[in-house]
């Protein structure tokens, strides 16, 4: 039984990745990582964003894969990590073939660091 639970745990970390390790790909020109705002709202609730991030609301997903590079590695975020959009953008992604992650702690843990953001484009 603790087998079975510690590869469960593996595999539902394996889902996500970390603040640091995003950041430091944001910051490298050549950086094959792209990062996903998925929430479903229009630009003035949202307010502001993860740096470089594209917004593509997760409920559009399914639809503007071909807008997607497969190539690249995408991370999605929502607003916290307890909300589901992210989880559903995750597997959009993942059942479409593309590499994907979700941000652990998701919008609030990043801004809860005080890492860079900026206004949501109207």
């Amino acid at each position: 039984m603790e087998t079975e639970k510690i590869n469960f745990l593996k595999t539902y970390l394996s889902l996500y990745i970390d603040h640091n390790t995003v950041l430091k790909e944001l910051e490298n020109p050549n950086s094959d990582y792209v990062v996903l705002d998925v929430r479903n709202a229009p630009a003035q609730i949202k307010g502001d964003q993860i740096k470089g991030a594209r917004a593509l609301a997760a409920k559009d997903l399914a639809q503007n894969l071909d807008s997607l590079d497969q190539s690249k590695t995408y991370v999605v975020y929502d607003w916290t990590a307890g909300t589901t959009l992210g989880k559903m953008a995750l597997m959009i992604l993942l059942s479409n073939g593309f590499k994907a992650f979700e941000l652990s702690s998701a919008l609030e843990g990043w801004k809860g660091m005080h890492l860079p953001t900026e206004p949501v484009p109207a």
